[in-house]
């Protein structure tokens, strides 16, 4: 099949892009995974080399899609660049998912976050009890309770579909809202850093300090757990690539966006942990489970003001998420339509909007079907992995381009190639490896109902079947 060839206006500008990329990544992972990570590492130390270091393989990826991106500024992104590196079916098999599962729940888990921290001033009403317990079960899988939490649900589902309206009449307007959140999610996070630290009320012993540090097979254990929460929080930065065919002068601005991007996150993630740690101690911070470690900070900071303080800014932050999340995933399944190698009508752009309306609202509603349901989270957890399967082949594929296409114009090229490339997949196949060693663990161990990275397999391959009756109903078009 002939490459993607969108007709959607190029109106994403450089700052747009950055904003994209910031607004994608920074979201509630920030204010929940550190006391996880504390808990799993038991010293602050090593709490913040975890996250230098998920920053530095972040950026390390930014790199080698920052290549492919300059290379084939086409809207698509990694179905794209899988189509020249590996053929058309597995292309289908990363788009499938990206749209079953990957794109689509991970937007369902921002909103509701959103939801649920803007229910802190809304107070939203709910069924009562009895009717909330209504439970839908799938076997090997688990529960669904499609009617708790059900004020909560219904904001988050007005929230996919006011943004998912805003991207559907203007790329530009889209664009335009995620400069101003990002700019203003930032500047936030900025003043929660200095108002902790000027406060004057913690020490920069806690830096240091550490009562039960983990140590020898329990600290590798814990840093591979630690690693994974961190991985969370920064994900969503490869998302500028899906809208590579839409950018402004794409060879220049997809490298500078990514790098720029990827790097003012590593920033605002190791200050605000900083922040964290200057007021309270680790052992504080990994008993922060059920509650938000932000909320701990700004209350020994600031006062009792701390859980609204953070509400306002999980609000904030989760708002540019899931604008971010919502405008860049949807061009995969675009650019699958366009291909015929998906719904045709998917791959259809607006006469007059110039966006990708079909595909935008197909994402749209499955969303609000995982929002409702409330799966979001569990089917997200097993998509990690397929994700990064992802992730790793694209960087395995740089290889095959360089020796395949020699003679191709790079605008880019990899920064520290080969090296960055090999540590960037040497990382992922460790990643995945133990990934799956802790999924038949905690199997076996009765932890979980499923191996979660076989099932993120199982359902990856659901979509064959509709690989082959695409590939039959367009045959010859």
């Amino acid at each position: 099949m002939n490459s993607t060839n969108s007709s959607l206006a190029k109106k994403i500008g450089f700052w747009s892009a950055t904003s994209i990329i910031i607004g994608s990544i920074i979201g509630s992972g920030i204010f929940k995974n550190p006391s996880d990570m504390a808990q799993h590492l038991g010293s602050p130390v090593w709490m913040i080399i975890v996250w230098v270091i998920a920053g530095i393989f972040t950026l390390f990826g930014a790199l080698i899609y920052a290549e492919l991106g300059a290379m084939m500024p086409e809207t698509g992104g990694i179905y794209v660049y899988f189509k020249k590196m590996f053929g058309d079916f597995v292309a289908y098999l990363y788009g499938w998912a990206a749209f079953a599962v990957i794109n689509t729940a991970s937007v369902a888990a921002i909103a509701f976050v959103c939801a649920e921290y803007a229910d802190f001033f809304l107070h939203l009403p709910g069924f009562d009890a009895a009717t909330e317990a209504i439970t839908w079960h799938i076997p090997f899988i688990g529960d669904l309770h499609p009617l708790e939490n059900f004020g909560v649900k219904s904001l988050a589902i007005l929230l996919v579909l006011v943004f998912t309206f805003l991207s559907y009449l203007s790329t530009k307007a889209g664009s335009m809202f995620q400069v101003v959140s990002t700019f203003v999610k930032v500047a936030v996070i900025a003043l929660l850093v200095l108002g902790i630290f000027f406060s004057g009320n913690g020490s920069f012993q806690h830096f240091v300090s550490a009562e039960n540090p983990k140590q020898g097979a329990a600290l590798l254990s814990g840093i591979i757990a630690a690693m994974t929460g961190a991985f969370f929080a920064y994900d969503g930065w490869i998302n500028i690539v899906s809208m590579a065919g839409e950018i402004k002068q794409p060879q220049k601005n997809i490298p500078k966006s990514l790098f720029v991007g990827a790097f003012v996150c590593i920033i605002v993630y190791v200050l605000v942990n900083l922040a964290y740690l200057y007021v309270l101690p680790i052992e504080t911070i990994a008993d922060s489970k059920t509650k938000l470690v932000a909320t701990n900070a700004i209350n020994v900071a600031l006062g009792s003001t701390g859980e609204a303080i953070v509400a306002a800014l999980i609000v904030i932050c989760t708002l540019g998420a899931i604008n971010g999340n919502t405008m860049a995933t949807t061009r995969i399944t675009y650019a699958m339509g366009k291909d015929k190698v998906f719904a045709a009508w998917t791959g259809k752009e607006h006469k007059k909007f110039h966006t990708p309306g079909n595909a935008l609202w197909l994402h749209g509603i499955w969303t609000c079907v995982f929002i409702l349901t409330g799966s979001f989270d569990m089917l997200a957890n097993m998509f990690v992995f397929v994700t990064w399967i992802a992730y790793g082949l694209g960087a395995v594929g740089i290889f095959m381009l360089r020796k395949r296409m020699p003679l191709a114009e790079r605008p880019y090229k990899i920064w520290g190639h080969p090296v960055v490339t090999v540590l960037f997949i040497a990382f992922t196949a460790f990643y995945l490896i133990s990934t799956i060693y802790s999924d038949i663990s905690n199997y076996l161990a009765n932890e979980q109902p499923v191996i979660n990275s076989v099932l993120g397999l199982i359902l990856t391959a659901a979509g064959i079947p509709f690989y082959y009756y695409y590939k039959w109903k367009y045959k010859g078009r």
